[in-house]
């Protein structure tokens, strides 16, 4: 709810494509600096408490963000400044969770556990953007962020309520000699390396698509809310669809061969997308590629999750966000730069050439990951 009124009001109150990329730069970016000390303090302390923490402080930016735009004070940096808090959050946090998911099932499910976990967050993408667009254009801008807040108490609740503990080992290292080792880790573990840079490479070319929808519902379409509203449906509903194909296939072999025809069916989807001017074409190349984002990210996960240690996991996961994460504010604050240049379709059907480049070299030139 919250993303969907926040991302058409900062292009409603700056007329600036460059500002919406800004806005999702600086919300991602404290993930690419600091994911490397939050993964270490995931490997340190109960990843439970550290997450409950960062629920709180996510909680209490929606709730001055509701009362900015309640008092019909707010602007832009105010805007900005807020989803940089947040980032920084997630950037403890997310080590945290990520590392967290596979210690409550067993090592055969975890490919299902990261797919059921994908299938909850998309499913909030399906239904958060129509509610979201029902209480900005209803009750107001206020209400999305308010709402929003209140539901960080479930969350928090939820945390309270687990019973497994994560027990960290003592030990003497600094940070730094932990986060050296657990680059030194990645490094001996084949494929790894290849894993995180095709993250980075995937999420900065991918994520561009989601974050100008705004751009493509207002300038492609020349419609309001609504149709954003439907566009980021479209992409959620595709989103379940793929979490669901990884939680059938479960554990499966040739998961890297997998991941890499999915990379390659959502870049050819993108170039499609940005392509077409027909709404209904343009929704079912959406769902596909909404699909395989999500389906790539989940089978990308899993392979690091199963060739980790649980020792080392707060160091890997964290590393592997920055990549992850990272990409997503670089490739937007690009994409944001180019699209008032050369258009948004132009810029997010290169993205998608660039894609299927990017999926081919990994399966003729670069093996690894096809051979997972």
């Amino acid at each position: 709810m919250q993303k969907t009124a926040q991302s058409w009001l900062v292009l409603q109150l700056s007329n600036s494509p460059f500002m919406l990329g800004l806005d999702a730069f600086l919300g991602e970016i404290p993930i690419f600096l600091f994911s490397l000390v939050g993964g270490v303090v995931a490997d340190r302390m109960d990843r439970r408490t550290l997450l409950i923490g960062g629920q709180i402080i996510q909680m209490t930016c929606a709730f001055i963000l509701a009362a900015l735009f309640a008092l019909q004070v707010v602007q832009v940096w105010h805007i900005l400044c807020l989803s940089f808090v947040v980032g920084l959050a997630q950037s403890f946090g997310g080590p945290a969770y990520a590392a967290l998911i596979p210690t409550l099932v067993k090592s055969e499910d975890v490919p299902n556990a990261i797919a059921m976990n994908s299938i909850q967050f998309n499913l909030a993408r399906v239904v958060g953007p129509t509610l979201g667009w029902l209480a900005l254009t209803r009750l107001g801008a206020a209400w999305c962020f308010a709402l929003n807040g209140v539901s960080f108490l479930a969350v928090i609740a939820s945390l309270v309520a687990l019973t497994r503990r994560f027990i960290p080992c003592s030990t003497s290292e600094s940070m730094f000699e932990s986060m050296k080792e657990g680059i030194a880790f990645i490094r001996r573990q084949s494929g790894m390396e290849a894993l995180i840079v095709l993250a980075f490479c995937m999420t900065a070319l991918g994520i561009p698509l989601i974050i100008f929808l705004p751009v493509f519902a207002k300038d492609v379409f020349r419609q309001g809310p609504n149709i954003y509203t439907l566009l980021l449906s479209v992409s959620g509903s595709g989103a379940i669809v793929g979490a669901l194909l990884v939680a059938v296939l479960g554990y499966r072999p040739h998961k890297g061969l997998l991941c890499l025809a999915g990379l390659i069916l959502l870049g050819i989807t993108m170039s499609g997308f940005a392509l077409s001017k027909s709404l209904i074409l343009s929704c079912v190349l959406l769902f596909v590629a909404g699909g395989c984002l999500i389906a790539v990210l989940a089978m990308l996960t899993s392979l690091v999750q199963l060739i980790t240690m649980d020792a080392m996991r707060g160091r890997v996961m964290s590393v592997y966000n920055v990549a992850l994460r990272g990409g997503g504010p670089i490739g937007s604050l690009v994409a944001g730069a180019l699209v008032p240049v050369f258009t948004a379709p132009l810029v997010v059907g290169v993205a998608g050439i660039l894609m299927v480049t990017l999926g081919l070299f990994f399966l003729l030139v670069n093996r690894k990951i096809a051979s997972l």
